[in-house]
């Protein structure tokens, strides 16, 4: 009897480190190869380069405004998965409505070199930021912060430091711990967890126009995390659910309804 109590022990315990050791490669699902020149995907766009605190360089696309421009531009910090090419279409969307978009990888996304962590993305995200302040000159007020999903947390943690004119978040999460016990029920995710992300906790102290959109068949981050932001978000909120909806759906992406919530942020945001 001891000795398959030892072995069950010795099981969970190599579990458990497997887990705090790969944890990162669960979260973190970049697409690493080099990402196409701006101007073959999004005739306009061109490429820029991002430089970080901790001496990285980073790829971007700085899409310009194709509509009747309104003085915005969107700062767009994606998902998880994937890399900037993949929200070419929103970009499009976006720019059509008169936005100016900064479509930015982080580390280790895109070809980028670097390993991505919260810290590290925090660090990328203010990268994206002082480009347009500082080299562009956009004003801090004619931004709007656009976050996806994990986006979502980066923008929000950027958003406590340096406030936007507004703030546009789909499909957040209330902390990465949260997500993380819904997928891996079995696990002490709050032990193991490395990066945090505490979106909801940040966002009491964003007091800038808000829009949240989530689907309401969201099978990664539970809709029910997202409509706990709206709730406690510290700005006006503007709340929509896309009926349906799971996180990769289309609707989620570029639809036009989310599109037209991003136009009408800006144009509040525009004054």
């Amino acid at each position: 009897m001891l000795q398959v109590l030892a072995a069950v022990v010795a099981l969970v315990l190599v579990v458990l480190t497997l887990a705090y050791v790969f944890q990162r490669s669960l979260i973190y699902l970049p697409s690493t190869d080099p990402v196409p020149r701006a101007d073959t995907v999004l005739p306009g766009a061109r490429d820029v380069r991002l430089e970080t605190a901790d001496g990285l360089e980073l790829g971007a696309w700085y899409v310009p405004a194709t509509g009747r421009d309104l003085g915005v531009t969107v700062l767009l910090a994606h998902g998880n998965a994937g890399d900037r090419a993949l929200r070419a279409p929103l970009a499009a969307a976006l720019a059509a409505r008169g936005m100016s978009v900064l479509l930015f990888d982080y580390r280790g996304y895109g070809g980028n070199p670097g390993d991505p962590t919260e810290d590290g993305l925090a660090l990328d995200v203010r990268a994206a930021r002082s480009y347009l302040v500082d080299e562009l000159g956009v004003p801090q007020e004619r931004l709007v912060y656009f976050g996806e999903s994990l986006g979502c947390a980066v923008v929000t943690e950027l958003a406590a430091e340096h406030p936007p004119g507004g703030l546009m978040l789909r499909s957040p999460f209330t902390e990465l711990a949260d997500v993380a016990g819904e997928h891996y029920p079995f696990l002490p995710v709050r032990l193991l967890l490395k990066d945090r992300y505490p979106l909801a906790e940040r966002i009491r102290d964003v007091r800038v126009p808000t829009v949240v959109v989530y689907g309401s068949a969201d099978s990664v981050v539970p809709a029910e995390q997202s409509r706990t932001v709206a709730r406690v978000a510290g700005g006006p909120v503007t709340s929509i659910e896309q009926p349906g909806a799971d996180h990769n759906d289309a609707e989620l992406f570029d639809d036009p309804r989310l599109v037209d919530a991003a136009a009408r942020l800006s144009v509040e945001v525009a004054g």
